[in-house]
């Protein structure tokens, strides 16, 4: 809001579009220097003069300027060499900002109306452990369907479940050589990782296991009977793992489809590929050449007839497109699958060149590592994330009994706050970043932690219920005080003094919030729809989570700046030369103040953790 007033004031100087112009502005290192920074290098060629001439010219038209509605906000400007830095000035612009966060369309935006994006992320592989390598693309997907829903695209989420493919004839391979129905029975998920390793490690020494696996994999897609049954238990089993974790996460999704879902329309995507002249032989396999978008051939069809990633995901694009009606289709898939995603868009792209009209996006990232070190299915080098959860869960209970053992719903409290920490240590850093999971840091209180964020909501939470208790309401007025002594002060106060800060002569008085501290925060709390918007352009939740712990960070030093229910007795205050009413009503105007902004701050905090799917209890 703030960007887009200075940029109104500023666009008819410049010859600049408003939105071009918003996009254009910095935040000085030093807050001395103002509130927004305009660079005036880029407008020297097209006005033809010197960036720091631009700038005083312009600093001269802003404070001459009667800046009238319908922007509430007044502006003072200096040139600082090439860079024309604005300063927020009056106390409309502090309320405009406060407005905003109160507003029940806090944090939504318009930008996807009248839009679908379908979103495939975390995938698990049935028949193995949900381990903690797959909370990446579960949570950042999660918190990337939350922030196009908050941006007003209809969002249909997608779990593509890897329930198909050669690991099936490996696994049922494994099962016939060396399984036991009781064991797998007792314990499906840890039994089938047992067998699927003891496979590989037996493969090294007999290479012909490989292709006993292949052979059964083929015999499944034929139909083979027991090759069936067996794979139809391993996924029933499967799921009923995965919705335990991911009830833990709060993660749901509209669509179960897993790779075998488009088993009988992979041949119809392969026929029209045929049709359009693509395909090719090569060494047995059928395969779409792309060396004119140089990268190597698309693999589609392996030398025995089978299918492979590349034309179950092209099957897949074309029926989320044609059945499903995406506009944009996201797939959160790590960085190793790069290439692979580059070849599936490039071979759509030229089966059909209406694909450049939809928005086809891979979001790839780093690795998860454990201490440090890479997990492995195959050799069994796995970290439950199941295990992980209830151990975070078990940390924070140990750390809300040594600070509040008294506390209400300890247990859920716990939980919450448990497996926020865990997705948010995923979530605070940028995607492609390799993520080296160290529990105990995520778990604490302090830092740039989940629980930091949570504990400050509940820090300005508890500050609103005392404000309650002493009968201040948070919109700027104030209420009867149900202790006896306040009450009178307050009754002998002027209610308009109270609401606008000046002195009973009707000389302004500086503004509550018109200090370093208080200004801080607020400008922030104006960053909200920026972030949520930077997110979205580069499909990066780590915007959001930056700009909260910015903000839980400014918040604080605003909270330690100076005591916010401040209501000295009317005595006291009489003492220091100010009529009781009067110095009763100030203190009450000052005190709501502050108390806005908490509450601006707490609800901003409580819809941002929602965002990247997190709780935020009002008590911790």
């Amino acid at each position: 809001m703030l960007q887009q007033s200075a940029a109104a004031l500023l666009s008819p100087w410049t010859g600049i579009n408003e939105a071009e112009l918003a996009s254009r502005f910095e935040y000085p290192p030093d807050e001395s220097l103002g509130d927004l920074s305009l660079p005036c290098f880029p407008l020297a060629k097209q006005l033809r003069r010197a960036p720091n001439a631009i700038a005083a010219e312009l600093a001269a038209q802003v404070n001459a300027a009667g800046q009238p509605a319908p922007s509430p906000i007044r502006w003072r400007a200096e040139a600082a060499g090439g860079f024309l830095n604005l300063s927020a000035v009056g106390s409309e612009w502090i309320d405009a900002v406060l407005a905003e966060a109160e507003s029940p369309q806090l944090g939504r935006l318009t930008d996807g109306t009248g839009r679908r994006v379908i979103i495939d992320y975390s995938s698990p592989n049935i028949a193995k452990p949900f381990g903690v390598g797959h909370l990446r693309s579960t949570v950042i997907g999660h918190a990337l369907a939350n922030l196009h829903r908050t941006a007003g695209w209809e969002v249909v989420t997608v779990n593509h479940l890897g329930d198909w493919g050669t690991q099936f004839g490996k696994l049922i391979s494994a099962y016939k050589r060396w399984g036991n129905r009781a064991a797998l029975e007792n314990d499906p998920i840890g039994e089938s990782l047992r067998l699927y390793v003891r496979f590989h490690d037996e493969a090294e020494d007999a290479p012909g296991l490989i292709d006993d696996g292949r052979d059964w994999f083929a015999k499944l897609e034929q139909g083979d009977e027991e090759a069936h049954d067996l794979w139809t238990y391993f996924v029933r089993e499967s799921l009923k793992e995965f919705q335990r974790i991911y009830a833990r996460l709060g993660v749901s999704f509209d669509r179960l489809l897993g790779e075998s879902f488009y088993n009988d329309q992979i041949k119809a995507a392969v026929e029209r590929l045929q049709a359009a002249g693509l395909l090719e032989e090569s060494e047995g396999a059928v395969v779409v050449r792309l060396d004119a978008e140089g990268m190597p051939p698309c693999l589609m069809l392996k030398s025995d007839g089978s299918s492979i990633y590349g034309s179950r995901d092209l099957t897949t694009a074309l029926y989320r497109r044609e059945q499903m009606n995406g506009d944009k289709l996201l797939y959160v898939v790590g960085a190793e699958q790069s290439l692979h995603f580059r070849q599936v868009f490039a071979v759509l792209e030229k089966l059909d060149p209406t694909w450049a009209d939809i928005e086809l996006v891979h979001v790839p990232f780093g690795l998860m590592k454990m201490e440090g070190r890479k997990m492995s299915t195959r050799r069994g080098k796995v970290v439950f994330l199941n295990e992980v959860l209830e151990e975070a869960v078990q940390r924070a209970s140990a750390v809300i009994e040594a600070k509040t053992p008294d506390l209400p719903d300890k247990e859920d409290i716990a939980e919450a706050v448990g497996t926020g920490a865990v997705i948010f240590g995923d979530l605070r850093n940028r995607r492609m970043l390799e993520a080296d999971f160290k529990l105990e840091e995520m778990v604490s209180m302090e830092g740039e932690t989940g629980p930091y964020l949570q504990y400050t909501h509940a820090r300005a939470r508890s500050l609103l219920r005392k404000a309650e208790i002493l009968g201040i309401l948070t919109n700027g007025s104030p209420a009867d005080l149900k202790s006896d002594e306040p009450a009178n002060a307050l009754e002998a106060a002027d209610t308009a003094a109270a609401l606008h800060p000046q002195h009973a002569s009707g000389a302004p008085n500086p503004h509550p919030l018109d200090t370093p501290a208080a200004r801080a925060c607020l400008f922030k709390l104006s960053q909200y729809s920026e972030a949520i918007r930077g997110a979205l352009r580069e499909h990066e939740p780590s915007f959001v989570a930056r700009y909260l712990l910015d903000l839980a960070k400014t918040y604080n030093r605003f909270y330690n700046s100076g005591k916010i229910l401040d209501l000295a007795p009317p005595q006291e205050q009489s003492a220091a030369g100010t009529a009781p009413g009067e110095a009763a009503s100030s203190a009450i105007c000052a005190a709501a103040s502050k108390l806005r902004l908490s509450e601006a701050v707490a609800d901003t905090l409580r819809h941002g953790l929602a965002l990247l799917g997190l709780k935020a209890p009002d008590k911790i």
